[in-house]
């Protein structure tokens, strides 16, 4: 009888194991001073706010999770960009530049529209999920007087048992 449980117990894990991995991690960039976020929230992004230095860096970042805005992150300042997704619309790439602050930012989507905010120089960076059919879920850094650092972290979201878009 030991056996047989000992078996099945090693055969769920090796199956658990056996399952695909959908989640991804692209790592920070930036000078990582400061204070850490975690900028997340419950089901799909819906909308993106930005907040930006005019003709400087990054300044914060705030997500809306179906309705629910999510804690804002950085520092309420400068000029605000807004971008609202499509109900099947998802964002599939982060692009921009860093020095010390977070420079630019530019949040691409599955249909090929995109957010962009901040001013063009320093260093690039491109950031994307490692797996097909996964998007952004959250996004963690550290900020002190603007963003500093910027990590994205993907995963494939399950949509048939729960819709936060409200349809």
């Amino acid at each position: 009888m030991q056996y047989v449980v000992l078996f099945a117990l090693f055969t769920a894990a090796v199956w658990v194991d056996a399952q695909p991995q959908y989640y991804s991690y692209s790592p920070a960039v930036g000078s990582g001073t400061g204070s850490s976020y975690s900028l997340t929230g419950e089901g799909r992004i819906t909308a993106v706010r930005v907040h930006e230095a005019y003709n400087s860096f990054i300044y914060g970042f705030q997500f809306r999770y179906g309705f629910i805005w999510s804690a804002f992150t950085g520092i309420k300042s400068g000029e605000v960009q807004e971008f609202e997704l499509d109900e099947d619309e998802t964002i599939i790439q982060i692009s921009g530049k860093y020095a010390h602050y977070l420079q630019s930012v530019v949040f691409t989507t599955n249909k090929g529209r995109s957010l962009y905010a901040g001013q063009p120089s320093g260093h690039s960076f491109n950031m994307y999920p490692e797996h097909k059919g996964a998007e952004l879920r959250f996004i963690s850094g550290r900020y002190h007087g603007g963003i500093t650092s910027i990590a994205a972290h993907w995963a494939v979201v399950d949509t048939s048992t729960n819709s936060t878009n409200g349809h």
